[in-house]
């Protein structure tokens, strides 16, 4: 029996983040991010998207697409654990496993139907980067998909973890007025990695055509600057883990 399967990328997801970086570590979490899943033509039929307005909310199977490799590691070590304990990567939701699948579930806004690019599905709380392939969607069921009673091991530490953020007025009105409230939310989650602390280091987050310029000190988040973003060649790191 083959050892692999072969699957179609379906769709691709149209965010905000350009790389990697303030990403939010899971899906529903910041609800007022905005994205849109366009389907690639072979799957722009609308038929198959037939009773989906029926649902709030959906669940979305992806390829952490920049974390691709030949090989695997059988433990990864979790940003939220320090950076320097190992967990079995089947205990995370690191990117670096061996099919490299994320599973998303995000809140159905709408289905728009475009002249060009067919049926759209307009979502919010994706934790996705702009481009990400997407391999199948399937509605998300109450009664079978909600587990109130579930626990979350060492992820439950970190749930309650938010920054103050100071966002100058002369430097948000950089950012367009229908981004703010996201930007500010995806600041607030700490986009940093757990194990950064350093009150004098300097991060650039790429937010739409932005890059935010910002420090943290404590549980305060200072935004200094505002500048256009360039696309420059990303590094993954094959530690990193959710």
């Amino acid at each position: 029996m083959s050892q692999t399967v072969e699957m179609h990328i379906i769709a691709r997801i149209h965010s905000d983040f350009p790389t990697k970086f303030g990403i939010p570590r899971q899906s529903g979490l910041i609800h007022e991010l905005k994205a849109a899943v366009v389907f690639e033509p072979e799957y722009r039929n609308p038929d198959a998207l037939r009773g989906l307005e029926g649902y709030t909310h959906i669940w979305l199977i992806w390829q952490f697409s920049e974390a691709v490799r030949d090989t695997w590691s059988p433990t990864v070590r979790p940003p939220r654990l320090g950076g320097n304990t190992r967990m079995g990567v089947f205990a995370t939701r690191s990117p670096f496993r061996p099919n490299n699948l994320g599973l998303s579930s995000v809140k159905l806004e709408k289905i728009e139907f475009d002249q060009e690019l067919g049926s759209i599905l307009h979502i919010s709380g994706a934790d996705l980067m702009n481009g990400t392939p997407i391999f199948d969607i399937k509605p998300y069921i109450p009664y079978a998909d909600c587990h109130p009673e579930a626990t979350g091991s060492f992820t439950e530490y970190s749930k309650d973890h938010h920054l103050n953020v100071e966002f100058p007025q002369e430097l948000l009105e950089r950012i367009p007025g229908e981004s703010r409230e996201a930007l500010i939310a995806v600041l607030a989650d700490d986009p940093r990695p757990a194990y950064q602390n350093d009150p004098e280091r300097s991060y650039g987050m790429p937010f739409g055509e932005k890059d935010i310029h910002f420090r943290v000190d404590g549980d305060i988040l200072r935004v200094y600057n505002v500048t256009e973003f360039v696309k420059k060649q990303q590094e993954s790191s094959a530690d990193c883990g959710k």
